[in-house]
């Protein structure tokens, strides 16, 4: 009889990552994008150095090899500060909604860079998925009469400087993911991987901000109690308990599920931002999102 852990960890990963967006999005307006990407870094490297000393009974897996430091450190900072940084942006500019959509461009990105990096071949069927995708996503951005929660209608520069925000943030993540995948080699544990992208991460940033003497500034904003709960919930939701619950998937379903019921944070959003930030919600939008969620299992069913 098959148990459905890795279904249900996906689909509870899929929950984690639409509540992560929403607070991220909450705080970012509020702090600023780049605090909430720095700020939840070094909330995660706690938490992950007390969950490997739990695991591995070592805060750091300071056994890690040059070639493997090198290719999780260059994924944290690419993904991480890079990917997610634009994401955040994003958020704040054109919603999470839309910036989660876009983030469907992931698996695009990362199909066509492991062709030319890694010479794997493209199939009709999954050419056929990105095109899906591709349109679907395309579709709905080029809606007219795109809403903003608190402000009307979106002004088109900001609007457009989203969208290019929100590219660049799935591109930063399918660049991420595939140095995550050199440096995964050899039955590396993902949970310290994790931990190696996090604080690589979270050092550039740190480094970043001693530089712009913003350090004290970004660590203030977390005297909010508003903002201290929701970097928490975000942090916990995000690169902790998501990611954990998308290895479970992984390991416990084929990929290809696992992965399609990982992306349903688009479809999920539509509801919360109907009632949270109060966007108006059309057909088109609706549609556009389930085709490119098709596209999506086109391009994972091999």
């Amino acid at each position: 009889m098959h148990n459905f852990y890795g279904e249900i960890a996906a689909l509870l990963t899929a929950v984690c990552w639409t509540f992560n967006s929403v607070v991220f999005t909450q705080a970012g307006k509020r702090v600023g994008a780049l605090t909430v990407n720095h700020l939840r870094l070094w909330m995660a490297f706690v938490v992950l150095c007390v969950l490997h000393v739990f695991i591995f009974r070592s805060p750091f897996p300071f056994d890690i090899g040059g070639d493997r430091l090198f290719y999780l450190g260059i994924s944290g900072v690419i993904g991480l500060v890079i990917g997610d940084g634009l994401l955040f942006r994003a958020f704040v500019l054109i919603g999470a909604r839309l910036s989660m959509l876009l983030m469907l461009l992931t698996p695009v990105f990362s199909s066509f860079l492991a062709w030319v990096v890694l010479n794997e071949v493209l199939t009709p069927w999954e050419i056929t998925g990105i095109l899906i995708t591709v349109a679907g996503i395309a579709w709905v951005i080029s809606e007219k009469g795109n809403v903003y929660p608190t402000t009307g209608r979106k002004r088109r520069r900001e609007f457009l400087v989203g969208i290019v925000l929100g590219i660049g943030g799935a591109v930063g993540q399918a660049v991420g993911l595939l140095f995550s995948r050199m440096g995964l080699e050899g039955g590396f544990s993902p949970i310290s991987a994790n931990h190696v992208r996090v604080t690589a991460a979270a050092l550039v940033l740190a480094v970043a901000a001693l530089v712009q003497g913003k350090m004290w500034n970004h660590i203030a904003k977390l005297k909010d109690k508003k903002t201290l709960l929701e970097m928490t919930g975000g942090t916990l939701t995000g690169p902790v308990l998501g990611v954990i619950l998308s290895l479970v998937a992984i390991a416990h379903t084929h990929i290809g599920v696992a992965s399609t019921l990982m992306s349903l944070a688009p479809v999920l959003l539509i509801p919360v931002s109907y009632f949270i930030f109060k966007e108006k919600i059309t057909v088109r939008s609706i549609l556009g999102t389930v085709i490119a969620l098709l596209g999506v299992i086109l391009l994972f069913s091999r």
